[in-house]
């Protein structure tokens, strides 16, 4: 045991940081390297049994942006602030070889103490389940379930899908449940004003974790040719993100109780911000975006970033869970200060600025 080893429900990790699936765990290759960078654990890029899905990879595009919708050049280098507007297909690999070969790639990440994750995005359920059943006998030792996929709404019909009722997530998770034994950590979407019933519904259903909360869906209109860029919607992720994140793994907590597993994705660039997620209640991060748009490297320094801070702090990772999610107070909770407000509004007894 480390500072920075942690649990999740029953699986031991050896540090926080985990990367998410995407574009940059696409091929075993990928996945590879992705282990080499520390990570505890490398979610595949997700996949399911629709055509249409896999047919959507050939439809993908991505953009990065500054904080000031600036097009910023793809190098693998972006600054902080870097927002990546994208939309995604699944693999384009038949089921069986690709299992396989993720169980292959999983037996050698366990010499290294990590986890190689397959990730299901669902579109039938009976179909889903049967491929739970196959990932298991496959000798996998975790499954990530994807029911909250951004471009759920977007892709063709019957491709991927985006759930948010509740009651839909208890079947689909009592289903998948009763298909394998499998760890079951669901992954669920922001883009509702329930996100902590849903992650009720979730570990009501069987879930050993949820992961907290995919990227939204957005629209950006380009100034110089006056269409939408990318021709589409696009789902978004940034570094603006953490706080809403953030925010429903504190809630999710408070609903949940402090021993059942939250995970975090969307948000999270640095160390720094997995410990925040960490605060937050999140036993573990899975970095996404960052990774794809940044490379292999960003694992490897948040690793660092994270051991760095916990050390000049003399804490474990697990001993900074869910501190600030337990010290989270109500509006009414605050003490009263008339005219606070005061120092924070702009002074009325100034020259206006010259227009920009």
């Amino acid at each position: 045991m480390t500072r920075l080893s942690i649990q999740v429900g029953s699986i031991p990790l050896k540090n926080p940081v985990i990367c998410g699936a995407g574009e940059h765990t696409m091929t075993g290759a990928a996945i590879a390297r992705a282990l080499r960078s520390g990570a505890s654990a490398v979610v595949a890029k997700s996949t399911n049994e629709s055509e249409a899905a896999k047919q959507q990879l050939d439809r993908t595009d991505y953009a990065l942006f500054d904080s000031r919708w600036n097009r910023l050049e793809w190098n693998f280098a972006p600054p902080p602030d870097a927002m990546l507007f994208g939309r995604s297909g699944l693999v384009q690999r038949d089921f069986a070889p690709w299992i396989d070969e993720l169980a292959t790639l999983d037996q050698h990440a366990a010499t290294q103490d990590a986890y190689v994750i397959p990730s299901l995005i669902l579109a039938d359920l009976e179909h889903c389940a049967e491929q739970a059943k196959q990932i298991e006998q496959a000798g996998l030792r975790v499954i990530e379930l994807n029911i909250g996929a951004p471009h759920g709404e977007e892709a063709a019909r019957g491709a991927i899908a985006l759930e948010r009722n509740s009651e839909r997530i208890v079947q689909i998770v009592s289903r998948i449940r009763k298909a394998t034994s499998l760890p079951l950590w669901i992954k669920l979407t922001g883009q509702s004003e329930d996100v902590t019933g849903m992650a009720d519904a979730a570990r009501q259903a069987g879930a050993d974790a949820v992961v907290l909360m995919g990227r939204f869906m957005g629209f950006l209109p380009d100034l110089d040719t006056e269409a939408p860029t990318l021709g589409t919607s696009a789902a978004i992720g940034g570094s603006w993100a953490l706080p809403l994140t953030a925010r429903w793994l504190m809630m999710s907590r408070r609903r949940l109780g402090p021993d059942f597993p939250l995970l975090a994705t969307n948000g999270a660039r640095s160390g720094l911000d997995v410990a925040r997620f960490l605060l937050a209640g999140a036993s573990a991060t899975e970095m996404t975006s960052a990774v794809f748009a940044g490379g292999y490297g960003v694992l490897e320094d948040a690793i660092t970033e994270l051991d760095s801070y916990l050390g000049r702090r003399g804490r474990t990772a697990a001993g900074l869970l869910g501190i600030a999610a337990d010290r989270a107070q109500g509006y009414h909770e605050q003490a009263s200060r008339p005219g606070h407000w005061e120092q924070f509004a702009p002074p009325t007894d100034t020259i206006p600025r010259t227009t920009r």
